[in-house]
């Protein structure tokens, strides 16, 4: 049994919650909380496994209470968000400094429709309890690690010293927005590439992801726009509930956006920026898959790969949050290399160089 908290300062949000949450066989929900003074007490009661975490509540906010709750337990923690600015950023602030994930409230912080996200709340309750078990006991098989494919291995070959140009691709989920704080601040901002970024998140919390990650980074980092043409040192993150793509226009490259659905559920998917970069010639691709649940970027990177030119690095599962996506690419022997996530962007800056010597 996955034993959960859910914390919120509105009483009918907490048993909305947990009524959705105590359905599931899979789950107990242990207690509630109504805002983060009361959470932290009720967790050394409690000792549960995961906890729902309202952002907003007044006496001890959710960014104070994570950051109480990550540094004396041993627990996963699911932020339940606002849609509002200030919900936002500091969503993205929880993210970064630890949160498992995120759900949003769809019509504010007394959301009357949250069944809404039934489904939601649900889905990450479950991957967090399950990730942090695994994690706990340490009973989770040792993936074997698959030397690239004949078809992955011979396309790298072909990789030609310094003759063409770079570009980037760096696909995540769950875990991801931290994944990316710990990457993208280590570019130095001459990089000789530009960096598309897929991160599966909602609308409007992807513009905070981008201006948090800018300030702390030496690159520029923005929300994609469509029609911006790409440049080196810039790093372009798809919006949440948009698929991003990149095509050839004469000289340059530029990004389109669409909202139109993909056989991938999420939007943005990985799978649908990896392929459109298949399609580019005359580059050399460097293709990042990190942290996440599920497969999504498996298909693109195949597609990346059969192109030619490409090198694929896959988070190690001792450093992602969930040990889906990269594990699925790993599989499948697409992966020329797999690093911990404070090791990737070193990689990437390797795989230049060696590009060029």
């Amino acid at each position: 049994m996955i034993r959960v908290l859910v914390v919120d300062d509105s009483a009918f949000i907490r048993k909305l919650i947990s009524d959705f949450l105590s359905a599931e066989q899979e789950i107990e929900v242990v207690g509630t909380a109504r805002n983060g003074e009361d959470a932290l007490k009720r967790i050394k009661e409690l000792n549960p496994d995961v906890v729902t975490l309202d952002v907003e509540m007044p006496v001890l906010n959710g960014t104070e209470a994570l950051k109480q709750m990550l540094a004396d337990h041993d627990l996963a923690v699911i932020m339940v968000s606002s849609q509002t600015k200030q919900g936002k950023d500091l969503t993205i602030h929880c993210l970064e400094l630890g949160a498992f994930d995120f759900v949003t409230k769809p019509s504010g912080s007394i959301s009357l429709d949250l069944h809404k996200v039934r489904g939601q709340i649900v889905e990450r309750v479950l991957a967090a309890g399950l990730s942090r078990k695994r994690t706990e006991k340490q009973v989770s098989p040792k993936l074997v690690i698959k030397p690239p494919s004949p078809v992955a291995a011979t396309r790298l070959q072909e990789v030609k010293s310094g003759s063409l140009q770079k570009i980037i691709s760096i696909g995540t989920s769950t875990g991801g927005p931290r994944a990316l704080q710990r990457v993208v601040t280590k570019l130095p901002k001459d990089i000789k590439a530009p960096i598309l970024i897929v991160q599966h998140m909602p609308a409007g919390f992807t513009a905070s992801l981008a201006t948090r990650l800018d300030h702390l980074s030496q690159i520029t980092i923005k929300e994609a726009q469509d029609g911006d043409i790409v440049k080196n040192g810039v790093a372009y993150i798809a919006p949440g509930g948009m698929n991003m793509s990149l095509h050839e226009q004469g000289m340059t490259l530029v990004i389109r956006l669409s909202s139109e659905d993909t056989y991938s559920r999420h939007k943005p998917s990985v799978n649908y920026l990896f392929e459109s970069i298949s399609n580019i010639k005359g580059y050399e691709k460097i293709a990042v898959i990190m942290t996440g649940m599920g497969s999504d970027g498996t298909e693109g990177v195949k597609k990346m790969v059969a192109s030619g030119h490409t090198k694929v690095i896959a988070e190690k599962e001792e450093s992602c949050v969930v040990f889906g996506m990269p594990k699925s690419v790993i599989k499948a022997g697409l992966a020329h290399e797999t690093r911990h996530v404070d090791d990737i962007a070193h990689a990437i800056i390797s795989s230049m160089n060696k590009e060029r010597a």
